[in-house]
């Protein structure tokens, strides 16, 4: 009988997969990353419990474009400064992909807010323009002029928080309790410039991050970075809590709260 694809893998398939994945290469990227301190009630009111506000106010916007041996791929987000449990780190509103393989993993894994969406990432000379966008809205532009090269900092760790749920089939809440994610990535860089320009945020109904308004820009640079990820379930979280910032992963705020339609075809 010829192989049939939706059938079960064998043993030996599997561990070929897996051993696959432990000897990725270093995948490097272009990107352009702005930080920026917004209104410090908008930032609290975006992170849902566990986590709390950090000292400082900030917002942190990620484009770049990453060289994927034939299947170059565009990556953004727009996230927040964030506290759990002592530790330092971020929370992503919304983390556009230009393909749907980067979703994947990401949304089914990591319980990352990944959405398809354009990224661009363009220098001409020392002209720098980047954005994100969504529905035909470029809801984050970032442009400016390169300046000087930057010291290149040590390899560090990063931190990132995500919620990592699954809605309930009958349209009430939750399967089950949703998981709190902390996500490491190790960071190497080896191209920093500074760029001196500006952050424009642009009204989205589907991505509203013009609430977290530009009060100072902090940083901007471009560079070439590589990073590994690995994640963690922490702590389940309350369920009822969270419910309330769910119509932060949909297009449609009502998609999480709405049951299934009457009659509706299996």
């Amino acid at each position: 009988m010829a192989r049939v694809r939706y059938g079960a893998r064998t043993e030996a398939e599997i561990a070929q997969a897996r051993e696959a994945r432990s000897r990725l290469p270093d995948i490097w990227s272009t990107g352009v990353a702005a930080v920026w301190e917004s209104d410090p009630d908008a930032v609290a009111a975006v992170l849902p419990p566990p986590l709390k506000p950090s000292a400082r106010p900030l917002v942190r916007a990620n484009i770049s474009k990453v060289d994927l041996p034939g299947y170059p791929l565009g990556a953004g987000s727009v996230a927040v400064a964030a506290v759990h449990d002592g530790h330092e780190g971020w929370y992503p509103l919304v983390m556009p992909m230009t393909h749907e393989r980067a979703l994947t993993g990401g949304r089914e894994v990591f319980g990352e807010p990944k959405k398809l969406g354009e990224v661009s990432v363009e220098r001409e000379g020392l002209v720098v323009h980047a954005s994100l966008a969504r529905h035909g809205i470029a809801f984050v532009e970032i442009r400016g002029a390169v300046g000087e090269p930057l010291p290149l900092p040590a390899p560090a760790t990063k931190l990132d928080f995500y919620f990592k749920f699954l809605p309930a089939v009958d349209g009430e809440g939750f399967d089950a309790d949703p998981v709190l994610i902390h996500c490491t990535r190790h960071e190497k860089v080896r191209r920093l410039e500074r760029i001196t320009g500006d952050v424009v945020l642009r009204e989205s109904m589907y991505d509203p991050v013009a609430d977290l308004p530009v009060l100072r820009v902090l940083d901007i640079t471009i560079g070439e970075k590589t990073s590994d990820q690995q994640g963690r379930a922490v702590e389940r979280v309350s369920a009822d809590a969270l419910l309330p910032y769910i119509h932060q992963r949909y297009d449609d705020p009502q998609q999480i709260h709405d049951g299934p339609p009457q009659g509706s075809v299996r």
